[in-house]
């Protein structure tokens, strides 16, 4: 499948904390948790994949980093929130629908990555993925919605940006669990 007008956001440039090492290179089933975020990407056939890190070194082990469909930016700010990287993302990714899906949701599977950005592509609406009644990702952002979240204060959040910038806001029921969960701490890899 391919998504040609379809690009995706990752944001990547938190300090990872709360897991007590860089959660974005643990191993996830043999991969670095990253990769398997943007393998769903582009396994899913989204033509450009913009990771927004604090540090371009962050990530030079990750093998598919070097996928000519993906590109790295900095975010030279990232204490100001998430929202700050996905502006920096936002505005390095073309395409007339732009994915949001956040480095540290590596269960995502590509059908679901397809299936949302399918959706957005044919109802020119910002799209939500729903699973068991919760909100997830990655959500699908229209070009003209996402130039009016660049216009926003940087310390936003997209749930709030989304909510003041775009009228028209779909949910699609998934069965895919992944859309709900990250990884925030080292048990959330066995769950």
């Amino acid at each position: 499948m391919t998504l040609d007008d379809v690009a995706a956001v990752v944001p990547a440039a938190g300090r990872s904390s709360r897991f007590g090492a860089m959660k974005l290179l643990a191993d996830v089933d043999g991969r670095p948790l990253i990769e398997r975020t943007i393998a769903a990407l582009l396994d899913a056939g989204v033509s450009r994949v913009v990771v927004v890190s604090r540090d371009r070194a962050a990530f030079s082990d990750v093998a598919l980093l070097d996928d000519p469909r993906v590109g790295t930016t900095v975010n030279a700010d990232p204490e100001r929130g998430m929202f700050s990287s996905i502006q920096v993302g936002l505005a390095a990714a073309p395409g007339r629908v732009v994915l949001v899906l956040p480095a540290d949701m590596p269960f995502v599977s590509a059908a679901t990555v397809a299936a949302v950005a399918g959706r957005a592509g044919a109802t020119g609406a910002t799209v939500v993925p729903v699973h068991a009644g919760r909100r997830g990702h990655p959500i699908a952002i229209p070009r003209a919605v996402c130039d009016a979240l660049l216009a926003l204060p940087a310390t936003t959040t997209l749930k709030d940006g989304l909510a003041s910038v775009t009228a028209a806001t779909e949910v699609l029921d998934v069965d895919d669990p992944g859309v709900l969960r990250d990884v925030d701490v080292p048990g959330d890899l066995a769950r």
